[in-house]
């Protein structure tokens, strides 16, 4: 699935990643890379990644590449990406990337602009629930400057790395349902809406109840242009289902939302529209 690779360098002092290169291939190099003359800035990306259960989620981020004028970013051993890492920058607990490395666009003759993806797959059995939350971001580039990726002399090869560059929320998923009902129901009795919060369990890839979470119960009027004012506040319970109650007054549009946590995305029903006879 990744097409980037760890090389060690042979004295231990620096592990860079080999964007396109089989693991294998780091087996017979040896040498210790030198610092590139690059620098990352301006790195922009989602400032939250909602991911689901099975399907592959793709995150765009930039950021200009900055470099000295012995730096060919146009060479075909050049590759530069960012990823996402959580823990020290220096020794990360677990990490996202890409699966390609990133495209730059030449801007000056020391500058480019670069683009790529983190590439994320629930289904795979990359993330733990407790992955969920706030995750750091870095930028790096290698330049292999025409050594032979399978046997490199890493003397030759250059290499920057750069963390705490943004920050971003991976998220799972969420999803709430609301039901109001009776319908029709009759002018000044009780009109009660029932739902569910969900949210993706990245260790089973399905969807259960979110419990003990605030979700407010909001109406509009039927041909209000104004906004949907919230009822009450009612908290889901142990499956994470939700009931609020409210007396029935006029044609209107009933739904439920959830503001959401660090997390968890925030979510909104589809409204429900009830007649009052």
């Amino acid at each position: 699935m990744r097409i980037r690779a760890t090389v060690a360098a042979v004295s231990g002092a620096l592990a860079l990643s080999a964007f396109a290169v089989p693991a294998a291939h780091a087996a017979g190099s040896s040498g210790t890379p030198y610092t590139m003359d690059v620098s990352f800035s301006n790195l922009k990306i989602a400032s939250a990644i909602k991911v689901g259960t099975t399907n592959k989620v793709s995150t765009t981020y930039t950021y200009t590449l900055t470099h000295g004028s012995d730096v060919d970013v146009t060479a075909s051993d050049f590759y530069t990406d960012a990823y996402l890492y959580r823990g020290s920058f220096d020794a990360p607990s677990k990490m996202l990337e890409g699966d390609d490395s990133a495209t730059c666009t030449v801007v000056t003759s020391t500058t480019a602009t670069c683009t790529g993806t983190v590439d994320i797959y629930p289904g795979e059995g990359e993330l733990k629930n407790a992955d969920a939350g706030s995750w750091s971001v870095a930028a790096e580039a290698i330049a292999f400057n025409g050594q032979d990726p399978e046997n490199p002399d890493l003397s030759k090869v250059g290499f920057k790395d750069q963390g705490g560059m943004a920050t971003t929320l991976l998220q799972r998923y969420s999803k709430l349902t609301a039901n109001a009902g009776p319908e029709p129901v009759v002018k000044g009795k009780t009109l009660t809406t029932t739902g569910k919060l969900t949210r993706a369990n990245w260790e089973d890839n399905l969807y259960h109840g979110y419990t003990s979470q605030p979700v407010k119960l909001q109406y509009k009027k039927a041909g209000s242009t104004t906004a949907y004012t919230t009822v009450k506040t009612v908290y889901s319970d142990s499956s994470g289902n939700v009931t609020a109650t409210a007396t029935a007054s006029y044609d209107g549009y009933w739904r439920l939302s959830f503001a959401g946590t660090s997390t968890t995305p925030a979510v909104t029903s589809t409204a429900d529209y009830v007649d009052v006879q």
